[in-house]
């Protein structure tokens, strides 16, 4: 399997079939499920109809996928999903930048450690002109992995939330970083 990126710590890859055991266990916990679906868990089936297809979909425009597996270095642990795929059908100048990490893996930052190492790659290799990420107002969690990753506050937004979870009343906020105001990461890289 080919390595999209590593880290010190992290591992990041294509998806395969092979990881839907991981990922119906990641999208069944309603904590990681909290600001997403207010918490309900998401069934099997459509991890394995509708999820992993999406994880597993390249973008043309980009000549690559848009989500990848990450799991640790040591021991080979999966710890989620990180996200850096164009917005645009037709064009790869602006990315969205996201994760969904298991819950064992929260706090130990390896969430900021993947985005700044794919801000990094998308910013010196892949030509990236611009980087954005969304979330609820009320996660602040990620908006803090996004502030330490180097992002700055767009705007505050509303959309049409289907079903209305706890917090969706304050909006969602929309965060951007442009190569222009990008500085490389201090994150040190992984040993070659």
């Amino acid at each position: 399997m080919s390595i999209f990126l590593e880290t010190a710590r992290l591992e990041l890859r294509p998806f395969t079939a092979d990881d839907l055991p991981h990922l119906v266990e990641l999208y069944r916990d309603p904590e990681v499920m909290r600001y997403i679906t207010g918490g309900l868990p998401a069934s099997p089936e459509f991890v394995r109809d509708r999820v992993l297809p999406m994880l597993m979909r390249g973008y043309p425009a980009w000549g690559n996928r848009g989500f990848w597996a990450a799991r640790e270095r040591a021991g080979g642990r999966f710890v989620g999903w990180f996200e850096l795929r164009p917005v645009a059908e037709d064009s790869a100048d602006v990315v969205e930048l996201g994760y969904r990490l298991r819950r064992a893996a929260w706090g130990l930052g390896y969430a900021t450690e993947g985005s700044r190492a794919l801000l990094d790659k998308g910013f010196a290799e892949l030509g990236l002109r611009e980087v954005t990420a969304n979330t609820m107002t009320v996660n602040t969690r990620s908006r803090r992995v996004l502030e330490k990753a180097g992002l700055t506050l767009l705007r505050t937004y509303f959309g049409d939330w289907p079903e209305p979870i706890e917090g969706s009343e304050l909006g969602e906020v929309e965060y951007s970083l442009t190569r222009a105001d990008w500085t490389p990461s201090t994150i040190a890289p992984a040993a070659e």
